[in-house]
């Protein structure tokens, strides 16, 4: 002891009173060194709601919010070579993540996927030999990465209203278009993030992985390109060039390029031949969030109205259960100005007369309270739809039952609660009422949102743009296309949401208990049950027929529950 009793430092006769305060002065270093480390251990563990500053390497330069300067990945040229992948991969799978060693791990799943492709169109597989193959390659590279970060955010959450947008392009001719209107017409554009799956046909891949552009080596989706006799038309595919990239041409803007290079915009490139449906690329996209504060997922062929993102914003926060709340709607299309009602309060920017397609007016939401299951498909689901729209006056948003996959805004802590699943191949029908069930059962309450911020361009068949499914169809033996592929892995989806056909015992009897691997991590949530949500949605099973029957929500429509 330095001293016994209550002392002065004037009364210990022993000790130098210099060496006194040294030892002291150790002392309480140590003392503050061991509370930063332990305060720094319980913010790790948690990761939420921290903002974290990580410095540029170069000299005199401000703090980056998150990203260090070496860690952006070049969005051009496409499958750009990231050099240490594999260390970088180690890194992130050791709890220290990048956006490189993200991104080149993917890029490893798709290339090993790209290599057994290539050799089951030569010695074909029969179709549960595919489902199992891909089965085996997600459980080998991409459980691993999502293991690691179970529970818990891959980066911490910012918490400065910065925005993610998600989103999944299939051969998207609008892609540059796309994030033109996003990045144009946001009131905070330095604060937008956009992580992008590109999955195109960039040409002839050869045995070597060299890419040949060269002629017409891609095809077209199904188009009219004749008459037969009796009028009827006749539809066929067309040998095309390779399609645009849309990050190439956005890139080209002299005033947006600036995006492309310091990190806001993030792309991950997949050949066609690869692409395995919607559910699979968003969750390839989910993985190029990078902590921003706030998550939206849409599809790639849009248009963005004036300062959307701050009135997203401010209409998320005005929810009563915020934080934990998302909005979601189906947007209008892009010739949504010869349908605007004549009640509605229109302002001389949204005229009719002075509007062209180009221009989202902000017309009042409408909210998804119905649903149904079309019987003619062939592997069937619920399917979600509108219900009424907003009346005007409105002082916040009102609940709604369900979620839309092509579009929806939501905290970034969302991704903790609801990881994306990666093992829904050749998933497009389904995907919504798994979505909504798990997050309303991980207590996340959705909303409409009472504008429309956004316009949509709706597809008819008559287009003739490529679909994923065709291309599939192109590579598999006949036999086994993508219907029967669908089919096997939708009972994934059927036994999460409760289809009394696809019950876990009823798929393990039927030998395809592969179809749940993993599934306990990406099933519904601990908050609330499911007999709950099936209440709330007056939602009822059909035992004879293996459906799940849709009622009227009248309190949806009406607006009742804020």
């Amino acid at each position: 002891m330095l001293c016994q009793g209550v002392q002065t430092l004037s009364s210990c006769p022993r000790i130098n009173r210099g060496r006194l305060l040294q030892i002291l002065f150790g002392t309480l270093t140590i003392l503050i060194f061991y509370v930063e480390i332990t305060l720094f251990n319980q913010l790790d563990a948690t990761q939420d709601y921290v903002t974290p500053v990580l410095y540029s390497k170069k000299v005199g330069t401000p703090p980056r919010p998150y990203l260090l300067d070496d860690d952006i990945v070049p969005v051009l040229p496409i499958f750009f070579p990231i050099p240490k992948a594999e260390d970088l991969i180690a890194s992130t799978l050791n709890g220290r993540p990048t956006m490189a060693g993200i991104i080149a791990l993917i890029q490893n799943f798709i290339s090993e996927l790209h290599d057994s492709n290539t050799r089951m169109i030569e010695e074909p597989l029969d179709g549960d030999g595919v489902i199992k193959n891909f089965f085996l390659l997600a459980r080998k590279h991409l459980v691993p990465f999502d293991k690691v970060y179970r529970g818990k955010s891959i980066f911490p959450i910012r918490n400065d209203n910065s925005i993610f947008l998600s989103l999944a392009a299939f051969r998207e001719h609008l892609l540059a278009d796309t994030l033109f209107y996003a990045f144009s017409n946001a009131k905070h554009p330095e604060k937008l993030f956009i992580g992008v799956v590109v999955q195109n046909c960039f040409g002839k891949v050869e045995k070597n992985g060299t890419i040949d552009p060269s002629g017409k080596p891609c095809k077209t989706g199904a188009r009219v390109i004749g008459k037969r006799k009796n009028g009827k038309d006749i539809t066929g595919k067309l040998d095309s060039p390779i399609d645009r990239n849309g990050i190439e041409d956005f890139c080209a803007m002299s005033n947006l390029k600036k995006y492309c290079t310091n990190g806001q915009i993030r792309v991950l490139y997949v050949h066609e031949h690869e692409s395995l449906g919607p559910a699979m690329a968003r969750y390839y996209a989910s993985k190029l969030w990078g902590g921003e504060t706030f998550f939206v997922q849409t599809d790639s062929h849009l248009r963005f109205a004036f300062e959307w993102d701050e009135k997203y914003c401010n209409e998320i926060k005005l929810t009563r259960s915020y934080p934990k709340s998302v909005l979601s709607s189906y947007p209008p299309g892009f010739k949504q100005i010869e349908f605007i009602s004549r009640g509605f309060n229109q302002t001389n920017t949204t005229d009719k007369n002075s509007s062209n397609y180009d221009t989202v007016v902000e017309t009042l939401g409408c909210r998804l309270c119905t649903c149904n299951t079309p019987p003619k498909e062939p592997n069937p689901i619920l399917h979600i739809n509108l219900g009424q729209s907003y009346k005007g006056g409105e002082s916040r948003p009102t609940q709604i039952p369900f979620m839309a996959a092509g579009f929806f805004f939501t905290r970034s802590e969302f991704l903790k609660d609801i990881p994306f699943d990666p093992f829904l191949p050749w998933t497009f029908m389904g995907e919504e009422i798994s979505l909504s069930m798990r997050a309303w059962t991980s207590g996340w309450d959705i909303y409409a949102p009472r504008k429309n911020l956004i316009a949509h361009q709706y597809r008819p068949p008559s287009l003739g743009i490529p679909k994923y499914w065709s291309t599939v169809n192109q590579m598999m033996k006949v036999g086994f296309q993508n219907n029967y592929l669908q089919g096997k892995v939708i009972r994934r989806v059927k036994n999460l949401v409760g289809y009394p056909g696809s019950t876990t015992e009823k798929i393990e009897t039927d030998g395809s208990s592969i179809i749940l691997t993993e599934s306990e991590h990406y099933g519904l949530g601990s908050v609330r049950s499911w007999d709950d949500y099936m209440k709330f949605t007056n939602l009822t099973i059909d035992e004879k027929n293996d459906m799940i029957v849709c009622h009227k929500i009248e309190w949806c429509n009406k607006g009742w529950i804020e």
